[in-house]
């Protein structure tokens, strides 16, 4: 359990922008769904196996401290790593986690959010799908680009998305500013008929994942990025602004 644990930290906390997660878990299959804020991004992810421990719908707040527990040298060998279930309203639910080093002298526990709290903090945005224009997987040396014109435009919070001769372009400000582009795929299958224009921020820290990465982007204005760790699939959608 201590793997997906730190898989799901690693795809949500580490961002920096995904700080709240609902768990849902059937005898079938384990969900996991976040959202920004700002409703920049939205998550929805699906475990490969269910995770057997856990057990019906609950939150995971306070993901820094779930982070810091996950890393803390006491609980690196032979540790003990519990999810603890209680009976409420007759109904057995996993309240908490217990983490207890091998000698039993260092323990912690981490606490679940109960069902009702965390389906009124994080109502779900259900997404309807998209039809994708544009779909392939982005090489190390794309995202390695990105980084550069990004660093080059700090300034710019949003960068712009379409396709030309083939290739799929991104750039960075307009004939006001400074401005930059760059061809981050060449040679992608489909077209965009719109420009759309996506968080710098955001983008970059998903594309910083680590898993296979599948990006996918429809002309209906939306973006998602998928992140396959092996333990479970991670799916990035992000809404686009109108240019």
């Amino acid at each position: 359990m201590k793997d997906i644990l730190q898989d799901v930290v690693a795809k949500t906390h580490a961002l920096g922008f995904l700080t709240l997660v609902k768990v849902n878990s059937e005898a079938d299959t384990t969900t996991i769904e976040s959202m920004a804020e700002d409703r920049s991004v939205i998550l929805n992810s699906t475990t490969h196996n269910s995770v057997s421990e856990f057990n019906g719908t609950f939150g995971m707040p306070n993901l820094d401290k779930l982070a810091l527990h996950l890393k803390n040298p006491e609980y690196q060998k032979d540790a003990k790593i519990d999810v603890v279930n209680a009976d409420r309203n007759g109904e057995t639910i996993p309240t908490h986690i217990h983490f207890e080093n091998a000698s039993g002298d260092f323990e912690n526990d981490y606490r679940f959010m109960n069902k009702q709290i965390i389906d009124e903090k994080l109502k779900s945005v259900k997404f309807k799908g998209a039809a994708w224009n544009v779909t392939f997987q982005p090489s190390v040396a794309a995202i390695g680009r990105m980084k550069l014109q990004s660093a080059a435009h700090a300034e710019e919070p949003t960068f712009n998305v379409s396709t030309k001769d083939g290739d799929l372009v991104f750039s960075f400000g307009d004939q006001s500013t400074h401005a930059g582009t760059f061809v981050f795929e060449a040679g992608v299958e489909g077209t965009l008929a719109h420009t759309w224009s996506w968080p710098v921020a955001q983008v970059q820290a998903i594309l910083n994942l680590d898993g296979d990465i599948t990006m996918s982007i429809s002309d209906q204005g939306a973006m998602q990025i998928s992140v396959d760790s092996g333990l479970a699939k991670y799916d990035y959608i992000l809404p686009a602004q109108s240019k």
